[in-house]
Order: structure tokens, then C-alpha cells, then sequence
């Protein structure tokens, strides 16, 4: 797919991952709408790049709100006529295993990681299919491939996601429209400290900042940069690929996996050696 001229709406696109779609969409000559729902640091990146010559339009969206989603889909075709490239990133991580996961919490995980992108799907993907042309990344995770015990509702919700997706690339052949899932390992992002955004009823205090050193550290991994994911992004999407696995160490997490249920064997932590 020709990206040159197009147009790319990005959620979470405020910082990690989503600011690096961002940057590298516009060096690959589209327009972008960037929204999330962290105001000032939204307000801060639009600027500095419309600043720097960017078509850009910022949009603060709730992704876990269905109308606020339709209203990003309405806001960037008023701004830019089309939208060809849809990347449903934003995402949040708290810590915290099944059994001290209260429900409030689950439902503000599953609200964002998996209930934002069928939002996004439902809302941008129609248009696409009438055009006859775009293409939709869905950002998942290394922990919707493989598990560990300590992040339930994450690993649920990006399970979710990989589901989604896989039925969704299905759902299109023929259309024009592709699909995309991202899987990334450790990245250097703040997903960490994404409770920094949750909502003001679940009463949490304000995150700890974490090096990413540190917490690379503690998984045995390195830290990828945000803007080598959006290379890898923009590859898929130029050739079509479904699948973007940015670690080595993820294909073999998952063929592990695989493997345990062919033999029926029972779960193995992933980051288990």
C-alpha cells in the first residue's frame, strides 16, 4: 500500500509507540490525526509537529467510549476527506494479578485495550471498505501470545485483540482493506505508568516512574525504541503482512506455547526459562 499523500488516524498517540507511528507516518508523507486521551502531552506533540511543517490534527478520544471513537472517525474525515490507515495503539498495563484485580479495573483494561479497537474497527472500518483501499494496525502484545501469572486482565485483554484481528484480516480478503496486528516485546514506552490515565473513581495513586532500564532488567530482555516498531509497521503495511513480531524471543514464546497444547500439557509461565 502506497502510503505518500494518505491519510493516518493514530490513538495513543501522544507518546511510545503511537508518537513514533506518528512521526514516521508523516515522514512517509501522509497526514495524521493523532488523538489520546492525555490532553496537555496531545496538545504538546501536535504542536511541535505542526510546527515542524506536519499535516496534523489532534483529537482527544476516550477510546473505551464507542461515540467518542465515531466522533475521532467524523473529526478526521471533516479535516482530511479519507482516512487509509487506521492504527488502534493505545493501550494501558497495570500490574496486578487476576485475584487482586478488582472489577473496576477490568473493565477500564478491557474497555481501552480491547473494547477501543472494535471501536475503532466498527467506526473507520466501513469507510474503508467502500473506498476499496486501507489498512488496519492493531497494536497487541507479546502477552496476547504468551502468559505469565502476573498480568491478568492485560493478557486477557490482549488475547482479545489477537482474536479480534485474526477474525477481522478474515472478515476483509477481497476488500482491499488489510490488517495488521502488533505484537511487541519490551518497548521503551511509559505503558508502566499508564495508571496515570485511569479513571478518577478507581482512586489510584499516581504511578511510580520506572526506568526502562530497570524493568528490562527484570524481564532478561532489551528494550526496543519505539520508532524501530513504527519501521516495522510501515513494512507491514506496505507489503500486506499480518503478522509483526518486533522480538526474536516472541516466536519462540509462542511455538512453545503451541507446542504445550498440541501434547496437552499444562501452562508454562513465558518467562520461564
Amino acid at each position: 500500500m502506497e502510503l505518500n499523500g494518505r491519510v493516518a488516524v493514530v490513538t495513543g498517540a501522544a507518546s511510545g509507540i503511537g508518537l513514533a507511528l506518528s512521526e514516521r507516518f508523516l515522514a512517509e508523507g501522509m497526514a495524521v490525526v493523532l488523538a489520546d486521551i492525555e490532553e496537555a502531552a496531545l496538545t504538546r506533540e501536535v504542536g511541535r509537529l505542526q510546527a515542524a511543517g506536519g499535516r496534523v490534527l489532534g483529537v482527544r478520544c476516550d477510546v473505551g467510549d464507542a461515540a467518542q471513537v465515531a466522533d475521532l472517525r467524523d473529526r478526521a474525515l471533516a479535516a482530511f476527506g479519507a482516512v487509509h490507515v487506521l492504527c488502534n495503539n493505545a493501550g494501558v498495563a497495570p500490574g496486578r494479578p487476576c485475584l487482586k484485580t478488582r472489577p473496576e479495573m477490568w473493565r477500564w483494561v478491557i474497555d481501552v485495550n480491547l473494547l477501543g479497537v472494535a471501536y475503532g474497527a466498527h467506526a473507520f472500518g466501513p469507510a474503508m471498505v467502500e473506498q476499496g483501499a486501507g489498512h488496519i494496525v492493531n497494536t497487541a502484545s507479546e502477552a496476547g501470545l504468551a502468559a505469565t501469572g502476573l498480568l491478568a486482565a492485560y493478557h486477557a485483554s490482549k488475547y482479545g485483540v489477537v482474536g479480534l484481528s485474526e477474525s477481522l484480516y478474515l472478515e476483509l480478503r477481497g476488500t482491499g482493506v488489510g490488517v495488521s496486528c502488533l505484537c511487541p516485546e519490551l518497548v521503551d514506552t511509559r505503558i508502566f505508568e499508564s495508571t496515570r490515565n485511569a479513571p478518577a473513581e478507581l482512586g489510584l495513586r499516581p504511578p511510580a516512574s520506572l526506568a526502562i532500564d530497570q524493568i528490562a532488567a527484570l524481564m532478561g530482555t532489551v528494550a526496543m525504541s519505539p520508532a524501530a516498531v513504527a519501521g516495522e509497521v510501515v513494512d507491514a503495511i506496505h507489503s500486506g503482512r499480518f503478522w509483526i513480531l518486533t522480538h526474536p524471543i516472541t516466536r519462540m514464546r509462542a511455538r512453545r506455547r503451541a507446542e504445550s497444547i498440541e501434547n496437552g500439557e499444562n501452562p508454562v509461565d513465558a518467562n520461564a526459562p
